[in-house]
């Protein structure tokens, strides 16, 4: 929990949408807003490594078109994707927010892992 904003994601492998050299997951997010005000998600910065080392930056305005506010005890959800040349990789990254009273903080987004299923069993 970052600032009282608690984010949670779940990933899943799309071996549909993969090929060898190209990994496809996607991810789902939830930002719940523990604290007392209003805040909204200006922008998003991720932080994505596969297992070669190779990182890729990625910063943007909001999450998928949007630049939602959350209310107290309110929680937002979306999913995106991301794709890898390796089939192991993680993620991690923050969200700019404003609160209510015009604040700006950070609210960390928790590494999380991106795992072809059957390379870790």
């Amino acid at each position: 929990m970052t600032n009282n904003i608690i984010v949670d994601v779940n990933v899943e492998y799309l071996a549909e949408q993969s090929r060898t050299g190209e990994y496809v997951f996607a991810y789902h997010v939830r930002i719940r807003n523990e604290g007392e005000q209003a805040a909204q998600l200006l922008s998003r910065k991720w932080l994505i490594t596969d297992a070669d080392g190779t990182e890729t930056e990625v910063q943007g305005e909001g999450v998928i078109g949007e630049q939602p506010t959350i209310k107290p005890n309110a929680e937002h959800q979306y999913s995106s994707f991301s794709v890898l040349k390796t089939p192991v990789g993680c993620m991690q990254g923050s969200y700019q927010m404003r609160a209510a009273d015009g604040t700006l903080f950070e609210a960390d987004i928790p590494m999380f892992s991106l795992a072809v299923k059957r390379l870790l069993q």
